[in-house]
């Protein structure tokens, strides 16, 4: 297993993290803890040493399972990692009772890697101003916690505020090579190089839809013996200040293809990255329009949500992934804002700064989508 040295911290960490949000689930919603137990030995016998759980995952149940599993294990042979869910938090006796709760789930006496969970602007400032984070920082000098950071979602303008606040541990960013100029991205990335502060990464294959490319996309990438999903997360662990990939992994298969990938890493070579450009510009190329999600349209007096209708819309078209299709339209449609219900008003189209012809790309996408469902 590859190993990365955070020298800032004093710790060796695997590059790739198990994440425990994602775990198989029997008939009735549970975790499947056969089958898990089965994926997460496989991943501790190859060497992965980094497991990341969160407070609400699996409706609570990730906490306790991974904890129980961790019971088996010398406490010294992991690091483990959670996350304070924010926004369940309106004062600092709030943040003590989560964090004693979620000790006791994890029947544990410290955690490793303490995240303030999904942290944009408002959440930010709140928990500031509360003293949340000072209270953190009481639990690290009591040792509590050992490394204190934040898992981000929001635009570079917070992030880079956010960095700048304290001296964090490390922080926890969505990166993948088609959201380099999203969120944090390429210049979030270069910043924590600038202010030293070792990153764990999350959403590195896209939700998976970096794993399942179109063919004609996918032979872009050449090497048929690697996995595609491979190339996503070669491509962010190919960053020096990456010191941990994190993959929520749901079957058997998915970590033995993750472990072949760090046992035997290799950064992407001048040429893979060169092709990881080309499959990025191929991916937006099938984007069906230049819609930005910046809701000037909205409110519909219809109900429709313009925005949502076009991104389920301009996903499927640049990654084909029919059950996502079929899960977000059926979603869309039981909250009633599914584009069919557009009457053709125009009043969308006098608000649109990018001048998009809303009422015909609706009615496109809801002709395109019907005839592929």
């Amino acid at each position: 297993m590859e190993m990365r040295n955070i020298d800032k911290l004093g710790v060796s960490t695997s590059l790739l993290g198990f994440g425990c949000m994602r775990f198989p689930t029997l008939e009735n919603g549970e975790i499947d803890r056969e089958l898990s137990v089965k994926m997460l030995d496989m991943a501790f016998e190859r060497g992965v040493n980094y497991y990341d759980t969160a407070y609400p995952y699996h409706n609570g149940e990730s906490e306790l399972f991974l904890g129980e599993y961790l019971n088996g294990k010398e406490r010294e042979s992991y690091f483990l990692a959670t996350k304070l869910p924010v926004w369940q938090i309106d004062c600092v006796e709030d943040a003590r009772k989560m964090f004693e709760t979620q000790l006791s789930r994890l029947q544990k006496d410290y955690i490793d890697f303490y995240l303030l969970h999904a942290m944009d602007r408002e959440r930010f400032e709140k928990m500031r101003d509360l003293g949340v984070i000072d209270f953190c920082e009481e639990l690290k000098a009591q040792g509590r916690i050992r490394f204190l950071g934040f898992s981000f979602h929001d635009d570079y303008e917070v992030f880079e505020e956010m960095i700048n606040y304290k001296d964090w541990d490390f922080c926890q960013i969505q990166y993948n090579y088609m959201d380099v100029n999203e969120q944090a991205g390429d210049k979030g990335y270069k910043l924590t190089v600038e202010k030293n502060v070792p990153l764990v990464i999350m959403e590195p294959v896209k939700g998976g839809s970096l794993a399942n490319l179109p063919e004609e996309i996918r032979d872009i990438l050449g090497t048929p013996d690697n996995s595609t999903a491979s190339f996503a997360l070669r491509f962010v662990a190919s960053r020096p200040n990456v010191k941990v990939v994190l993959s929520g992994m749901s079957t058997m298969e998915q970590v033995e293809d993750n472990l072949n990938t760090f046992s035997n890493f290799t950064p992407l070579s001048e040429e893979e990255e060169q092709n990881i450009v080309k499959v990025r510009e191929a991916l937006n190329n099938r984007v069906r329009n230049g819609c930005t999600g910046c809701n000037y349209c909205m409110p519909c007096p219809k109900g429709v949500d313009i925005p949502k209708n076009f991104r389920i819309w301009n996903k499927y078209n640049v990654y084909g992934n029919l059950d996502e299709l079929r899960n977000n339209v059926r979603n869309i449609q039981n909250d009633g804002k599914w584009a069919e219900a557009c009457v053709s008003c125009g009043l969308c189209e006098t608000k649109c700064p990018q001048r998009i012809l809303i009422r015909d790309n609706l009615k496109t996408l809801v002709k395109e989508i019907n005839n592929v469902l």
